[in-house]
């Protein structure tokens, strides 16, 4: 297991779309991608989960986040090979862990903290709680949005993240964004 939660080496930028549930992230991957003509990295863990409720009727447990973690690099390494300049992620391990935390009592299995704390990324794009929350079949937590920001906030801050919060519509969230990457890809 440990070696499919490794990142590859890569030379590409890579930035992850990072915060609470339904805040806009899958929204702004594509369109960063789409704007740099690259490839965008979704998230393992709604595919997965989505398929668990359809066929179980269950809902995430802790066994399920190993697997998770594992099929999250596995779509991050495949993608890294044919993406230009940049890679944009819809999540990483990091966000994994700050979930595996805040559903299960603190607890995140020591090999995903290893991997999330080791897995490099040069921007995290932090999305605010200030666009309307929407029901699906995963989604859980429509008033503890406040207390999840603040816990994914927190993370990037303990761990020394390059981050920036988005806020505002989604053309302002997605033009913050590209002015802040185009200074990390003219550095």
């Amino acid at each position: 297991m440990e070696e499919q939660l490794k990142q590859q080496p890569s030379n590409l930028l890579k930035v992850v779309l990072f915060g609470p549930e339904s805040t806009g992230k899958t929204t702004l991957s594509k369109g960063l991608a789409a704007h740099y003509n690259t490839k965008w990295v979704p998230e393992y863990a709604r595919e997965y989960l989505q398929n668990k409720w359809d066929k179980e009727q269950k809902v995430c447990e802790p066994e399920d986040l190993l697997p998770i973690a594992a099929g999250q690099m596995q779509l991050e390494n495949q993608l890294s090979k044919t993406a230009k300049n940049i890679l944009i992620c819809d999540t990483d391990l990091l966000e994994t862990k700050v979930y595996s935390e805040a559903y299960y009592l603190g607890y995140c299995d020591p090999l995903l903290e290893k991997y999330a704390l080791e897995n490099n990324y040069q921007l995290y794009l932090l999305t605010y709680i200030d666009v309307p929350w929407e029901k699906d079949d995963l989604r859980d937590k429509p008033t503890q949005r406040e207390e999840m920001f603040a816990y994914f906030h927190k993370t990037l801050k303990k761990y020394d993240k390059n981050f920036v919060i988005l806020k505002g519509s989604r053309e302002e969230r997605l033009q913050t964004a590209i002015n802040i990457i185009n200074k990390l890809l003219s550095a």
